[in-house]
């Protein structure tokens, strides 16, 4: 089969011919149809974002795909089956703290530099192999346009982390980074899921505007000055009433100011979900006031990716049309222009910007 290899950091990838994959148990092999394309993804194969990559490496990010073959433990999926494929490779010796990895992007620790070891190739290739319990079936319209719907892989995120602060129907979220392309997700995500409203900061008015086009009154869109209190106080203004949860999915550019300035708008016994980058490439952290959040009960909390479920929901709010795809703009590349869809990405990281790479079988 012919791939996208890394085959080092600062280096073009090279689209050659690779052994295609096999499945043994626990594991099955896909036809990928659409995989998205990070707008982050020229600073990974750069090596600026510092990923564990270990290359030679197919990269890529979960997509949508078609079984080819499963395992012998397999007992619902069947060769032919539309799937989801999620990217998020969990151990499965750890049910209370499971390590984790990033099929052919990324892990976390020891554990999830083996497991990663193990299923090192992602899905900017022809066929790709993943764990059975990573697959998940999409209804028959997803084989109308595979490409927009591996979105899922985007939406995926935020709703991993709206999940994990508990948002409920007709609360109000501050989504910090909403002019982003995970931020304006988490703002589609937030809609779909019956948020009240939804504060957006930015700075970049033209995105702001898009959102308040798409979402209309429920959306709240605040410029930010970069002046502590006064952006603050706008927040604030802008949410018509108390914050009952923000979302923080900032890139690691972002100053921790900006983070902590839309943190601190959160009521009291109010959560917090952080989500983004601030500070990983040295930046200054977000240095939340102890104090703050003692008096005011506020429950800060990470979240690194999603749960399992979370694929099965989000497959059911885009197939029940509460979250609609349609506005988005896909733009799809075959597996030899896959260079081409890396800048492609890069420039247009914007709200509802989807680079896709579509790699024909052979």
């Amino acid at each position: 089969m012919r791939a996208a290899v890394l085959t080092r950091f600062g280096a073009p990838l090279s689209v050659r011919r690779v052994a295609r994959p096999e499945a043994g148990g626990g594991e099955t092999v896909v036809e990928v149809l659409a995989t998205c394309v990070a707008p982050y993804a020229a600073e990974v194969f750069s090596g600026e974002r510092n990923y564990p990559l270990v290359p030679p490496v197919v990269p890529g990010v979960g997509g949508v795909g078609r079984i080819v073959r499963v395992g012998p433990d397999a007992t619902r999926l069947r060769p032919g089956d539309l799937v989801w494929c999620d990217s998020t490779v969990r151990s499965r010796d750890d049910a209370l703290a499971p390590d984790i990895a990033l099929q052919g992007w990324s892990s976390r620790g020891e554990g999830g530099a083996r497991l990663a070891r193990n299923w090192p190739d992602g899905s900017f290739a022809e066929f790709m192999r993943i764990p059975t319990e990573n697959a998940y079936p999409l209804p028959a319209a997803a084989a109308d346009d595979p490409a927009r719907w591996a979105a899922l892989g985007v939406h995926c995120i935020p709703y991993g982390g709206l999940l994990a602060g508990g948002l409920a129907a007709g609360e109000t979220l501050l989504v910090s980074g909403a002019t982003g392309n995970l931020g304006s997700s988490a703002v589609a995500v937030a809609v779909a899921m019956g948020a009240g409203r939804v504060v957006a900061p930015g700075r970049n008015r033209a995105a702001l505007d898009l959102l308040a086009d798409r979402f209309g009154s429920r959306l709240r869109p605040v410029l930010l000055t970069g002046d502590e209190a006064a952006d603050r106080a706008a927040m604030s203004a802008a949410a018509d009433g108390p914050v009952d949860m923000v979302i923080d999915l900032l890139p690691p550019s972002a100053p921790g100011s900006v983070s902590r300035t839309a943190a601190m708008t959160v009521r009291a016994n109010g959560r917090v979900v952080l989500m983004g980058g601030v500070g990983m490439l040295g930046g200054e952290d977000i240095a939340l006031p102890y104090r703050w959040i003692m008096r005011n009960s506020v429950t800060v909390r990470g979240q690194w990716m999603y749960p399992r479920t979370a694929n099965v929901g989000m497959v059911r709010l885009v197939a029940s049309g509460a979250l609609d795809l349609a506005p988005e703009r896909v733009r799809t590349f075959g597996l030899d222009a896959v260079n081409d869809a890396v800048a492609h990405a890069a420039a247009h990281g914007g709200p509802f910007d989807r680079t896709v790479l579509v790699p024909p079988a052979g």
